[in-house]
This record gives structure tokens, sequence and C-alpha cells, in this order.
């Protein structure tokens, strides 16, 4: 341990507060065992000897401070107390040559400035003790000496009055600094309290965030690949009713139910990745292409695109896709569709979102929207955005959506 560190430890003004009454009752029974030795065969004043007043007194005013310091809780009782020990100061000062006079006030000061911790306060506390202190003294000199010579009693008195006032500065100077140490100490406590609940209620929040979030993708699981298995199943099998009748029909079926199980197992293995925490290290655009190019990939269907690489979260990513997905899906499904177009494109701070094919169409009055549609609405709406669709007979059919964009790469 270093000196600094010592002296940091056992010295800091919080131990100094902690012990301030013994500390000062110490000091206050040490200047007055010099004040008694020094005056204890002195002649004082009408021909008697110091020590018949004086060490009385004395006792009387080590009896006082004990008392004061540690049984005057009221401040009616305290004020009592500094009136007595101004009484007593005054008869030592009459019935002494005056030296450790000076001493003893500033004892009696520290407590009082310790006590109150006011600037205020100690400071008209101070004044007015310097000025008993000066009265005491001049009326102790007159009384001995019959005469009162102002320019010598100010002279002999300058040190003791520099004295008090110097403790009065330094004292109180420290006092203010402990106060602000003291407050600056409670307003980090405080703050570290503070930072703590917030620490706890973050991670409170993002147990809650997580589970929320498996839940939509357990919820996302249950609804998009199940769906998309429970559409596989029912193209198969109206594959199986025409396959004799009507093979072109039957493949174009099967087609669009490949395709379908493609993208089930796709959401799949995406759900699985977000559940465990990982994520795929790929850019939007990667990850549309790729769905672009497994669509056209066992089909025939061919899909040009327009895409601008922009920065998504993972469900506003996720749910792209699984709209891109659904589109091609419903388009060759539905409207035996041979060609799509695809945008999605950065304007300003949204996302526009674009699918139209070529397949049958239909009046927009017989659109019957059903799970995977209703369910883009229901999404989209959820992410502050919109989607609609437009559709005319033998004219294709057209998904648009917007999206608010959380950033733009290029």
């Amino acid at each position: 341990m270093t000196v600094k560190e010592f002296l940091s430890k056992n010295f800091s003004m919080s131990r100094i507060f902690r012990y301030r009454k013994f500390i000062i009752f110490g000091l206050l029974v040490i200047i007055e065992i010099f004040f008694v030795a020094n005056n204890w065969m002195r002649v004082s004043y009408a021909d008697i000897p110091g020590w018949y007043v004086i060490l009385p007194v004395t006792v009387f005013f080590t009896a006082e401070n004990a008392v004061k310091l540690w049984g005057a809780k009221s401040l009616p009782g305290q004020i009592v107390c500094y009136v007595i020990d101004i009484i007593c100061l005054l008869a030592l000062t009459i019935f002494s040559d005056g030296v450790f006079i000076s001493l003893l006030y500033i004892v009696i000061l520290s407590e009082f400035y310790l006590r109150q911790l006011k600037l205020s306060s100690n400071l008209i506390m101070g004044a007015s003790c310097l000025g008993l202190f000066l009265v005491t003294f001049a009326v102790s000199h007159w009384l001995k000496s019959g005469e009162l010579d102002v320019l010598g009693l100010v002279s002999s008195m300058l040190n003791d009055i520099m004295l008090i006032t110097l403790h009065f500065v330094i004292f109180n100077f420290s006092i203010q600094i402990y106060k602000k140490n003291r407050e600056i100490t409670k307003a980090l406590e405080e703050l570290n309290d503070a930072n703590e609940k917030l620490q706890v209620a973050y991670r409170e929040l993002q147990e809650v965030t997580a589970l929320e979030e498996r839940q939509r993708i357990a919820k996302d699981i249950h609804d998009t690949a199940g769906h998309s298995i429970t559409t596989v199943i029912m193209q198969t099998e109206a594959a199986k009713l025409v396959i004799d009748t009507d093979p072109e029909d039957a493949k174009r079926k099967i087609s669009a139910a490949n395709l379908q199980a493609k993208h089930a197992l796709d959401e799949l293995r995406e759900s699985v990745h977000l559940l465990s925490g990982m994520r795929q290290g790929k850019t939007m655009r990667d990850l549309l292409l790729e769905i672009i190019h497994d669509s056209s990939d066992g089909t025939g269907i061919t899909v040009r695109y327009d895409i601008d690489d922009v920065e998504l979260c993972d469900a506003k990513r996720r749910f792209v896709c699984n709209t891109l997905k659904e589109g091609i899906s419903n388009g060759l499904r539905h409207g035996g569709a041979t060609a799509f177009w695809f945008e999605l494109k950065a304007e300003g701070d949204k996302l526009r979102f674009l699918l139209s094919d070529n397949g049958a169409g239909m009046d927009i009055s017989d659109l019957k929207e059903g799970f995977g549609l209703s369910g883009m609405h229901m999404r989209a709406s959820s992410l502050g955005g919109e989607v609609w669709f437009e559709t005319e007979p033998g004219d294709g059919f057209e998904i648009h959506m917007t999206l608010p964009q959380d950033g733009k790469i290029g």
C-alpha cells in the first residue's frame, strides 16, 4: 500500500466526521492541560491565585463540553451549552495570561462548524466568537492594568485574530469540499442503482423479446410451412386425378407442388436458423435471387427482375421473401403463369415491392383472399406497410406492397 492510499483510506474526511466528537474532545483536553500548566502558579486578578479559578472552571468546562457533544441533542440545549462556553472562556481569559485561549475558542468553533455544516451559520458563529474573544480579552486587560491601550491590545491579539480567521477559512473550505463530495458520492450511488435496475429491466426485456420472437417464428412455421405442405398434398392429389386424361395439366400441378415443397423446406430451414440464433450472412438481394433461381429450376417459368440491395430487419426480410415465394407459387398454381416480373425498389423512406405474372387473371371482384393473401395483409400492416392486388381477366395478377425502409446499401 502506498502512502497516498494509506492516507486516503485512513484519514479521509468521512473518518474525521465519523469520529469528530472524540477528536474534538481529545484536542480540548490536551489544550486544557497545557493551559492549566501554564497558569498554575500565576497570581491573577485581585491577587487570587490562578489555579483557584482556572482549575474548577476548566474541569466544569470539560464536563460541560462532554455533555454538549454526547448529550445535547435539541437546539435549546445546545444554545445553553454555547452560552456556558462563553462564560467559562470569559472567566479563563480574566484569570490567565491569555495564552491558549484562542485555541480553546477554535476547538469550540470546530465542534459548531462540524455540527452545522452550513456556511452562513458558521460565518455568523465565527464572527460572533471572534468579537467575543476581542471583547473578553480587552475586558481582561482593562481589569488587570486599569487602562485600555487599543493599539497595544490589537497588536498583542493580532496573531490570535489571524489564527481564528485562518481556522474559519480552512475549516469551512474543507467542510464545503466534504459536502460536495458527499453529494457527488450519493448521486453516483443513485446512478449506479438506477443503472443496475436499467440493466435488469433490459435483460428482462431481452428475454421477453426473445420469447415473443420465438412465438412469432413458431406461428410462422405453423402457418406458412403448414399451408405450403397442405398445398403440396392437394396439388399432387389433383395431379393423380388428371394424369391419365390431361398429362400436361398433371405436369403443371406436379411442378407447382414441387416448387411449393421447395419453398416450405426453405421456410423451415430459415425458421430453424432464427430459433438457434444463427443469421445468414447473405444480403437481401442474394436471398431473393436464390428464390427466383429455385423457382425457375425444374418448372420452366421465367422470372425477370430489378432488385435494389436494401438493408432490412429480420422480420421484414422474412416477410419479403415469403411474399415472393407465395406470389410465384400462386401464379403458377392458380393462373398457369409462365413468366413473372419482380421489382424491389427503394424510394425515399419506402420500399416498393411488385410481382406481376402473365397468368389467366380474373375479375378483381371475384377475388377471394385465402390464407396466403389475407396473411399478407395482416403481416404488412403489423410491419407498418400495406399490400394490395390488381388483376383482370386474361391480364395476369399483380401483388403490390410498400414497407418502411430500414436503410439502403446501394
